[in-house]
């Protein structure tokens, strides 16, 4: 593989790590229908797991921001990690750090001299600080710049999605996402990292999902399910843990795809920690759009 193709190639790599992390907050966008279920004059331990999931929901929402920690392997393609803190009062906004630990993405970040990035999150673009080599290739700047309009018109049917969900995205779109399954259950009680939590987990279409509880169009909700189909990705598990502060704790979900198992383990603590996240020098970035059509790319993926 040429040092150009390298260079291209990871582009799409710190933009799947950014969009991979972020989604830590979210997989999913709203749901849950207008029925109130909340049965007035019980704790969170007696209502149903819809009235109690609805409560979390808005709590979470509500809290503004926190710390998270999360895993995500993706088949053979990518095994990553990010830790860092995110808010969502106004637009999608923080830091994370990303490490890739194994799969073919983690092989190309090694040939661009690092397999760890920081991406920054601001309401209407994410950075990737790539590393001394990358930089070296890509006339001294260290900083990529993703805008979520580009995303969308570079990916077609999923990119308009990632961007849809890039700036909704929240921890309790999680909640959501169960809420608009239809298929919730209360599995009980358990400590997580020594907090006692109420388990909640059910089964989504991811398809439908999508369909119901977006803002795309037509025409690019029937991208996004023929690139659906065609990656194997039909369902998911989604399994919730929430405090007695109707917090999120943890998320987990998993789903199959044709590259392998899809998963992702996310944490939540210090809800409402403060985030701040600047732009990075304009001299030390470059935007995702012009390096493609610096390096004859521009409108394909690697």
């Amino acid at each position: 593989m040429n040092s150009t193709s390298v260079r291209r190639i990871g582009l799409f790599v710190a933009a799947v790590a950014a969009l991979s992390g972020a989604t830590a907050c979210s997989s999913g966008s709203s749901g849950g229908s207008d029925q109130d279920d909340k049965a007035s004059g019980k704790d969170a331990s007696h209502l149903s797991p819809i009235a109690a999931l609805r409560t979390a929901e808005k709590s979470t929402d509500g809290a503004d921001s926190a710390k998270v920690e999360s895993t995500t392997t993706m088949g053979s393609l990518m095994a990553m990690k990010a830790d860092g803190a995110l808010g969502w009062s106004d637009g999608l906004t923080g830091n994370l750090t990303i490490t890739y630990t194994g799969g073919t993405m983690a092989d190309t970040m090694r040939q661009l001299g690092t397999t760890s990035m920081q991406a920054r999150y601001l309401p209407d673009a994410y950075y990737a600080k790539m590393g001394e080599k990358f930089a070296q290739q890509a006339g001294g700047k260290h900083w990529i710049r993703y805008g979520y309009d580009d995303l969308a018109d570079l990916g077609g049917g999923s990119g308009a999605y990632l961007k849809d969900q890039m700036q909704n995205t929240t921890p309790n779109q999680s909640v959501k996402l169960l809420l608009a399954s239809g298929d919730v259950k209360k599995v009980g009680t358990e400590k997580v990292r020594g907090v006692n939590t109420t388990h909640y987990a059910g089964t989504v279409d991811v398809a439908d999902l999508a369909g119901k509880n977006s803002n795309l169009t037509a025409s690019q909700l029937a991208g996004l399910k023929k690139q659906l189909t065609q990656a194997g990705v039909t369902t998911e598990s989604v399994d919730i843990w929430v405090d007695d502060q109707d917090l999120l704790v943890k998320k987990t979900e998993k789903g199959q795809m044709s590259a392998g198992e899809y998963s992702q383990t996310a944490y939540y603590s210090d809800y409402g920690v403060k985030v701040a996240a600047e732009e990075p020098p304009a001299g030390d970035t470059e935007d995702f759009k012009e390096l493609l059509k610096k390096q004859g790319g521009a409108s394909a993926a690697p």
